[in-house]
């Protein structure tokens, strides 16, 4: 199984639940547990808010997601003018900013940033994939069904 889809968002915060839906839907139906999606969402939902909040001057953000029997890999890409440094520790608890790519790295497997100040910046996050052994017994007898037709 390959599955891939691309998703092109304006850059404001109404398109991140779109992002949402698709990966969600996309996840469950083929099977994969509700904790791994549930991580995959989050973090998904943590770079979509960063390429929102500083992917000017562009006025669009782009998705891509590739999902396979294994892994889940996502780009997240904006055109804004780039991260300066990857904080390597949590802010303190005054600060309300600075959590996402903390947030993000404790719930993938990879998470990988290419920068080019000026023009833009991806994120690439990846997961391996669990399933749910109740939904792929079912999407089994259902296709042995099908095949029996």
């Amino acid at each position: 199984m390959d599955i891939e889809f691309s998703l092109a968002l304006p850059r404001d915060a109404i398109g991140i639940p779109m992002v949402r839906r698709v990966l969600g839907d996309a996840l469950r139906s083929l099977g994969v547990t509700e904790e791994c999606v549930s991580d995959l969402l989050l973090a998904t939902s943590e770079a979509c808010a960063n390429a929102v909040r500083h992917g000017g001057p562009a006025n669009r953000y782009q998705v891509q997601a590739a999902i396979d029997d294994w892994r889940c890999e996502l780009r997240i890409m904006d055109r804004g003018h780039g991260l300066t440094a990857i904080p390597q520790q949590y802010p303190s608890g005054e600060t309300e900013n600075g959590r996402g790519i903390m947030i993000m790295q404790s719930v993938v497997d990879e998470i990988s940033f290419d920068i080019t100040p000026g023009s833009g910046t991806t994120v690439r996050l990846s997961k391996e994939l669990d399933w749910d052994e109740d939904v792929i017994a079912h999407h089994i007898s259902r296709d042995r069904q099908l095949v029996a037709v």
